[in-house]
């Protein structure tokens, strides 16, 4: 199961990584090379979201929530839960 789940974390990975790298930014026009923008809005023009912004969006949400679960699988899946629990503990006495 961790190992299905590892390996679709992947493929959503490098799925996410193509998807970003495809998208235009939003000064990427001849106005934007200068400083200059399209509307006089606080965050710049923001047209309707196509079909790359949705799959942006949703290869993150799944990414998260791949990462969440791995998380959870691989802490239950390990015997011990403290990095200290190998080591043996010695006191000595205070010196007078």
């Amino acid at each position: 199961m961790v190992y299905f789940l590892v390996f679709i974390h992947i493929v959503v990975c490098l799925f996410l990584i193509g998807v970003v790298l495809l998208q235009q930014g939003k000064s990427a026009d001849l106005a934007g090379a200068f400083g200059g923008q399209g509307s006089q809005t606080a965050f710049g023009p923001r047209g309707a979201a196509n079909l790359l912004t949705k799959l942006t969006t949703y290869a993150a949400i799944l990414f998260m929530l791949l990462s969440i679960a791995l998380t959870i699988l691989l802490s239950r899946a390990s015997g011990d839960h403290s990095v200290l629990s190998g080591t043996s503990t010695t006191q000595s006495a205070p010196k007078k």
